[in-house]
């Protein structure tokens, strides 16, 4: 009997949903640029990631927890249950937990969607709202973008009886877009009972808007809102991989019907219970993305370079032609950010808001790579 298998007959054992899928692709490590290229001193501003790190308690709690790794975590993760429930101000019983928000956002399209089943996002989202959605063999059903941010009216049309997931970004990755309150909660009125809506908040402690919604707010409103959110971006925990979903207890209880045990570890448990009360650091790292994001814009004003109004910690500027070259000019600079064409945006990259001194490196670099255009 012959038990050899080659690379084809494997594809071919996939889910249909899964072979359509092309692998998520990560921003490029610093290591691995520095050895590509042979730069030194490389600095990365592609993952949207905190310049200034995790809190000095956040720090401590994770090296505490180190002495009982042989361990396994809570697998309910009862301390930083409760402590997002105080902060929040819901019950432990509305809060699941995720390896990353993005657990959150897969657990809702594998216990909520079926192969006959439609999911909506918009244009220039997150990719991984495409790739859960063909993963469960659904359909997926991309709405057009209104200014690179989200159409609520068209995502609205686009729902129907099949619909059983709508995708919210906001603020949007990879745009920065956001949505306001106002229009926010008029779309929640709208949607059906059988329509379940994830807003996704990951960047949320960054935005200064009056005008944003806070939707953990609205759950005894509307019972089919999932709000989810992450200590990988403000919180300066991205290493570590924690996030969470707030929502009524009907639907967490389903989520945690299909969370794997154990899908949160003890050492990202401790840090993220931590680090919900370093107030005073995460008011330092949003004034730092404030004051970094003016540097940036105002540099690309200075450019004549088009951008995306954003708030979050990052922006997308327009290069004004294909940016893939000014991307491969920059790496060789020693300058790692995230180029869109993924996202249908061919012309713009994504640069993360860094340190000041790292802010004006980019500048000088991207004035050079112009400039030698």
């Amino acid at each position: 009997m012959n038990f050899r298998m080659d690379s084809m007959q494997v594809f071919d054992l996939a889910v249909p949903g899964v072979r359509e899928l092309e692998p998520y692709q990560p921003g490029k490590p610093i290591e691995e640029l520095e050895r590509e290229y042979g730069v030194t001193h490389a600095i990365k501003l592609a993952s949207n990631e905190n310049p200034l790190g995790p809190s000095a308690q956040a720090v401590s709690a994770a090296r505490a927890a180190l002495s009982d790794i042989h361990r396994y975590p809570d697998g309910n993760g009862f301390a930083l249950k409760t402590a997002l429930a105080r902060k929040l101000g819901v019950t432990p019983e509305s809060i699941t937990l995720g390896n990353g928000s993005s657990d959150i956002l897969e657990f809702l399209a594998r216990a909520f969607v079926q192969p006959e089943n439609e999911v909506v996002f918009s244009e220039h989202a997150f990719a991984l709202y495409p790739i859960v959605t063909r993963a469960v063999g659904a359909k997926p059903v991309v709405t057009n973008a209104r200014d690179w941010g989200h159409d609520l009216a068209a995502m609205q049309t686009a729902v129907n009886a099949r619909t059983r997931l709508v995708f919210i970004a906001n603020p949007n990755n990879p745009t920065g877009t956001w949505i306001k309150a106002r229009e926010l909660e008029s779309f929640m009125q709208a949607m059906p009972g059988h329509v379940l809506v994830a807003i996704d908040e990951a960047y949320f402690e960054y935005v200064p808007a009056p005008e944003y919604p806070n939707t953990i707010g609205w759950g005894m409103r509307f019972p089919n809102l999932v709000t989810t959110r992450t200590f990988s971006k403000a919180y300066g925990l991205a290493g570590l991989r924690v996030g969470y979903g707030v929502s009524s207890p009907a639907i967490a209880d389903i989520l945690n019907r299909v969370r794997p045990p154990f899908n949160v570890n003890s050492v990202a448990l401790a840090a993220a219970t931590a680090a919900l009360d370093a107030d005073a650091h995460l008011a330092d790292v949003v004034q730092t993305n404030q004051k970094g994001m003016g540097q940036l814009t105002g540099a690309f004003t200075k450019l004549g370079l088009k951008f995306i109004p954003s708030v979050g910690n990052f922006v997308c500027v327009d290069c004004g032609r294909p940016a893939a070259p000014v991307y491969e000019r920059l790496l060789r600079e020693g300058i790692i950010v995230r180029p869109l064409a993924n996202y249908g945006m061919p012309n713009h990259l994504r640069v993360t808001v860094g340190l000041p001194e790292e802010n004006e490196r980019f500048i000088k670099a991207l004035e050079k790579v112009i400039r030698e255009a």
